[in-house]
């Protein structure tokens, strides 16, 4: 079917109305199970396609935490026609360039080339959805990769191991709770044999995406997607993507992270929250105003004002919100305390602040400033074709349809002050609360 979409909202840049773009979509699925979106956009001879495939690390056994994201490395190996790092060379010999990605819900493979060389990259793709060839030394070199992109990333980095304690206490069931590139006993694990079952089952037509967005037309695509995704069997023993579900939480949790390369200590509290859901997302579009309102700019945000403005508490607040979520998200705020103040001091005056607020509820100066702030930002997201495809992809593969991903501007539009103040209340519940200090030293923390 073909679905339209022209936003009738205007935004309002530098004193100028500027029309929002129309965007149109066309989407099919072929016999065997692959939905295609087409997203048309012909101001430049250029297309990017996207492989999204319904599986992220959230989705992976027990005891083999990381083998999502291992494989993704992986797939830039061998396959029964292009050698090991071909596949990226033929890319950009074509001039074109690609990635891939993996998050808790989805793993994604894309490139981005001339418009004329979309039959290669299809090619190329649909190779690799099915004839990778690995060997036991590809499993060797690319573990030990991984295990420096951990090294590097992580371990080395005392905020990132904070963060990654945090999420692990928030989540008390769910594989949010564990990192996307796995733990690092975990990961050295890692053999062949885990590898390939994941990939056997899960990346397959059935269970994968193709999203291609630019100088493309839907019958073009659909023939072509046909003849290299279109006679790949459906993989017949997919699972239902069935995951284990958090239960009630019954009591908050602290921790002091203490790690003596923290450069700058902090505390910060995250809360569990809903996602965007389908057909019903109207509380997470008032939680993302909810997370600008708190501590979207350090001027004009409530924490900035009350902590940094009105009193010399903070040197930096902050609140955020994931609303593209396949499970139940987080809602964070952060402080980081300003010379002399201690951290406990910090988060009594973010506690004061937020009661404050609950009391005052939302200010309709702050409120139109967002609105107009959010409405210009999805406007000038469409012109943005790789973007568009990625927006697209992850939403799809999160559990939403076309129609939630191009009504959500106006579900945006429409939050009041009342919808924001009802989200904060939902979601500000102690008992589903990860507290948490960051120092360098837990002996030093003054209460």
């Amino acid at each position: 079917m073909i679905l339209r979409k022209l936003m009738g909202c205007l935004a309002v840049v530098g004193g100028m109305s500027v029309p929002a773009l129309a965007e149109e979509v066309t989407t099919f699925d072929l016999d065997n199970g692959m939905q295609v979106v087409v997203i048309e956009d012909h101001r430049a001879p250029v297309v990017t396609h996207m492989v999204w495939y319904k599986v992220g690390s959230a989705d992976e056994p027990v005891g083999v935490s990381g083998v999502a994201h291992f494989l993704e490395h992986l797939l830039f190996k061998a396959t029964d026609d292009l050698e090991s790092g071909e596949f990226s060379a033929t890319v950009a010999a074509n001039g074109g360039s690609d990635n891939a990605f993996t998050s808790y819900d989805y793993t994604a493979y894309f490139q981005r080339v001339a418009a004329d060389r979309l039959p290669l990259m299809m090619q190329m793709e649909s190779d690799r959805m099915n004839n990778i060839r690995l060997t036991p030394d590809d499993i060797v070199t690319e573990r030990d990769v991984v295990i420096e992109e951990r090294n590097s990333r992580t371990e080395n980095n005392a905020n990132a191991l904070a963060r990654e304690q945090i999420r692990a206490a928030q989540y008390l069931n769910h594989r949010y709770g564990v990192p996307i590139i796995g733990w690092m006993h975990e990961i050295e694990e890692l053999e062949l044999e885990d590898t390939l079952a994941f990939y056997d089952l899960y990346y397959s037509p059935n269970n994968a995406i193709l999203v291609v967005a630019g100088d493309v037309y839907p019958d073009e695509v659909r023939a072509l997607a046909q003849e290299y995704y279109g006679v790949i069997p459906a993989e017949d023993n997919l699972p239902e993507r069935i995951r284990p579900e958090e239960p009630p939480q019954r009591a908050e949790r602290r921790m002091v992270y203490a790690d003596p390369r923290v450069a700058q200590l902090y505390m910060t509290r995250s809360y569990l929250a809903p996602e965007r859901d389908s057909g019903a997302q109207e509380t997470a579009a008032a939680l993302v105003y909810l997370a600008e309102v708190l501590g979207g700019s350090s001027f004009t945000s409530v924490l900035g004002n009350k902590l940094t403005f009105d009193q010399d508490i903070a040197l930096y607040t902050g609140a955020g919100y994931g609303a593209q979520s396949l499970d139940d998200t987080t809602f964070g705020l952060t402080v980081v305390p300003a010379e002399g103040v201690s951290l406990q001091e910090a988060e009594d005056a973010m506690d004061q602040a937020i009661a404050e607020f609950m009391e005052e509820g939302v200010d309709e100066g702050q409120l139109t400033r967002i609105r107009a702030q959010l409405n210009a930002g999805e406007i000038y997201a469409l012109d943005d074709s790789a973007g568009t495809a990625r927006r697209y992809g992850a939403a799809l593969t999160q559990g939403l349809t076309i129609e939630d991903v191009q009504a959500w501007p106006d579900v945006l539009q429409a939050v009041t002050a009342e919808d924001i103040m009802a989200a904060a209340v939902l979601v500000f519940d102690r008992k589903n609360a990860v507290t948490a200090w960051v120092v360098r030293d837990a002996d030093e923390v003054v209460q």
